[in-house]
């Protein structure tokens, strides 16, 4: 008798396994078309370790019960492609607030199947894990970290005794994040005075942007891309996504609507059962953000003269109800079709591959999938 009701809970673990990995799912994109193409795994098979670096240069400040530490602890995961023969483009994703480094994980496996290598994070105090609680406020520090996290490549590229020695292409060096790690990208690639010169593309995804005006982004000229959804419930499309048109010379904002904000982190896809997944995400946001309710740290950021705006945060997750939104599986393969070629417009080494990746972005892309636009500022 035992033994049958053993055998009947691992036969139901089972099947909710499954369950959760394959239920629900949406439809494929249809094999003619060009989207479909872009979604193939690459000739690459993926492998990807986790390291802990250590950035004993840069403090970690106090919070809360947490005393602060004079180094910084990054916990870090590398994506890279086996049996790689030559030099590879370095992409470093940078999760958003109370998240992990496997939060882009999903991107991470495509581009590493594509021949990138990729590096992600946890951040010190902005991870779920974090010591007194997730806070905030530290994204002030965390374009330090990205440019410790390339610092730490080209050391390795340049060691004939580390397995990354001669795989790094130091040309091509992009940054790509979710939300405050959009942010963090965003501060990386153009902040007048600490920007890391050796970014030479980015991508927000549905970062918040609010708190850089015109004059925060005059310094560089990168090819940058916004990807946003108007239905956001936790970042509002047109005090961020819609400043950037205006803003920033030469950039693309991908425009998607029904998607939420929870669908464009990896873990979304296991929301996928929810009306609105930023029903769960709000929730979670809201008690993250109760300690910092009241403190106004944009002037950490940087001075009015280099474009930083002290203007308040637009109020989140104040939508009652929630709209629907897309299944976040389907959602992610969108935003892989919108990141993937943006990088290989820029990095691929032919210009047959790159027009071909222009081509896709800013004409097919839309006229395939109903729900995107694409639109690009004027040089």
């Amino acid at each position: 008798m035992f033994k049958k009701i053993l055998l009947s809970l691992l036969v139901l673990l089972l099947a909710s396994g499954a369950y959760l990995q394959f239920g629900n799912l949406p439809q494929p994109l249809s094999a003619d078309t060009e989207g479909s193409r872009w979604l193939e795994k690459g000739i690459y098979d993926v492998s990807y370790f986790d390291v802990e670096l250590v950035d004993d240069t840069r403090p970690t400040q106090k919070n809360g019960e947490y005393l602060g530490s004079n180094e910084r602890q990054l916990q870090t995961r590398i994506w890279y492609p086996e049996d790689l023969l030559g030099a590879a483009p370095l992409l470093i994703y940078s999760h958003g607030f109370m998240s992990s480094r496997t939060g882009g994980s999903y991107l991470a496996e495509h581009f590493a199947s594509h021949g990138y290598i990729v590096a992600a994070m946890d951040y010190p105090l902005t991870t779920m894990g974090a010591p007194g609680g997730p806070l905030v406020k530290d994204v002030v520090s965390q374009p330090g970290d990205v440019s410790f996290l390339i610092d730490q490549f080209v050391s390795w590229n340049a060691d004939s005794g580390n397995q990354f020695y001669e795989r790094i292409d130091d040309r091509h060096i992009g940054v790509m994040g979710l939300s405050l790690g959009g942010m963090t990208s965003t501060l990386a690639t153009f902040h007048p005075r600490s920007a890391d010169l050796r970014i030479s593309a980015a991508v927000s995804i549905a970062g918040p942007v609010f708190m850089f005006g015109p004059a925060f982004y005059d310094s560089r000229d990168v090819p940058f891309m916004m990807i946003a959804s108007p239905i956001d419930a936790m970042i509002d499309y047109q005090t961020n996504a819609a400043t950037i048109l205006p803003n920033v010379k030469g950039a693309v904002v991908v425009t998607m609507n029904n998607a939420s904000h929870t669908g464009f982190a990896s873990p979304g896809r296991y929301l996928r059962w929810f009306e609105n997944p930023d029903s769960l995400g709000c929730g979670m946001l809201t008690r993250g953000l109760e300690k910092t309710s009241d403190e106004n740290w944009a002037s950490e950021l940087g001075e009015s003269e280099e474009g930083i705006l002290l203007s308040p945060q637009t109020a989140l997750c104040t939508t009652d109800p929630l709209p629907p939104t897309m299944n976040p599986v389907r959602q992610q393969w969108l935003t892989t079709l919108a990141v993937f070629p943006f990088f290989e417009s820029q990095f691929a080494l032919s210009e047959l591959r790159r027009q071909e990746a222009r081509d896709y972005l800013f004409s097919t892309f839309s006229s395939e999938i109903p729900e995107v636009s694409v639109a690009r500022a004027i040089k």
